[in-house]
């Protein structure tokens, strides 16, 4: 699998398998998976190359954190690339006040405490190393500073002002000390991420959905600010949480929600162009980030074996050059997004 190697600061920098391992299935997300399954899973993702796996502690509170440390024991620590995340911390709870009911199933019985001051992002770095059972992790990002789950622009706010008077400084010196090799925070929207960037000396971020075929808005500042700064984007969610893999048909989901008519629309669209050219819909999704200059690797997530395996798969299709300007030529993406 191809690599890219990323030094933003010459600190040696981190080389990132172009396709990446998202670890929120380990925590049994949407359906409880055995802890045999999940080390098949993992087990299966390295065998097709790939090296980059990133978790959180709220993926299963905990449990994701705690199946990959069953997973890199014994292996080579200067062999893979891990990534976690801080902003918020566990606390013990009875069972039905825990964070995540009917999306996280068979976990821990813990609920989410967000915290993004400087003490509050240490701790959640020391309870990650506990749970991955390593000496160290490569990338810190802090979690879901965006309207998503914050509700309103007004609490997104108060957080991202919080975090940079605060939890900021702590990334900081994690980075300046050598413990960490780089930060950023994982985001559903751009906007916060440019916010930061504009406020911060941020080095990747995991931008979920925000760069996909349906999506480049993100082209016209927030992207373009990353390249002057040398920020990479490690880019989750390629397929918009599932339309851009299944297809338009009737449920598809986009954003976690059933797809608006609008979004079906486009994505048949897009489609029939992909047929056209004899490229799976799913493939031109996971391709078409991977051609941007500031992304270093994309995630696309994998509930079983077969997802695991299929994305290898996915991932060496060859995709002819013209279906890009075919879908310009249609209007169906920007045609400043690069594609060559």
């Amino acid at each position: 699998m191809r690599t890219r190697h990323f030094d933003r600061i010459g600190n040696g920098g981190i080389d990132f398998t172009e396709l990446g391992f998202g670890g929120a299935p380990l925590g049994n997300l949407y359906r409880a998976i055995s802890e045999e399954d999940a080390a098949r899973i993992l087990e299966t993702a390295w065998e097709t190359g790939c090296r980059y796996f990133d978790t959180a502690p709220l993926y299963g509170l905990g449990l994701s954190e705690t199946r990959l440390n069953r997973f890199l024991r014994g292996r080579r620590r200067d062999d893979y690339v891990l990534s976690s995340k801080v902003g918020r911390l566990l606390k013990v709870c009875p069972p039905d006040e825990r964070t995540g009911l009917c999306k996280f199933f068979d976990t821990p019985s813990r609920r989410e405490v967000y915290d993004y001051s400087y003490d509050g992002v240490m701790r959640s770095f020391e309870a990650s190393l506990e749970r991955l059972g390593v000496d160290r992790i490569d990338i810190l990002y802090a979690h879901d500073l965006d309207i998503f789950n914050h509700g309103s622009q007004e609490a997104l706010q108060a957080r991202l002002d919080a975090f940079m008077a605060s939890g900021y400084y702590a990334l900081l010196s994690l980075r300046d000390q050598g413990v960490i090799k780089a930060f950023g925070a994982g985001i559903n929207e751009w906007q916060p991420c440019q916010w930061l960037a504009e406020r911060g000396d941020f080095d990747l971020f995991l931008l979920a959905g925000r760069y996909t075929l349906l999506e480049q808005e993100s082209l016209a500042s927030f992207l373009p600010l990353c390249e002057r700064r040398g920020i990479g984007i490690v880019l989750g969610g390629p397929y918009n949480s599932g339309i851009l893999a299944t297809g338009p048909k009737l449920g598809a989901h986009y954003n976690y929600s059933e797809a608006p008519q609008e979004i079906l629309d486009k994505a048949a669209r897009i489609e029939a162009v992909c047929r056209r050219h004899g490229v799976r819909l799913i493939e031109a999704a996971l391709h078409f980030p991977l051609l941007h200059a500031a992304v270093v690797s994309v995630i696309p997530g994998g509930q079983g074996i077969a997802e695991a395996r299929g994305n290898r798969t996915i991932y060496d299709a060859a995709i002819p050059p013209v279906l890009w300007d075919d879908l310009k030529a249609e209007g169906l993406l920007r045609a400043d997004a690069p594609v060559g």
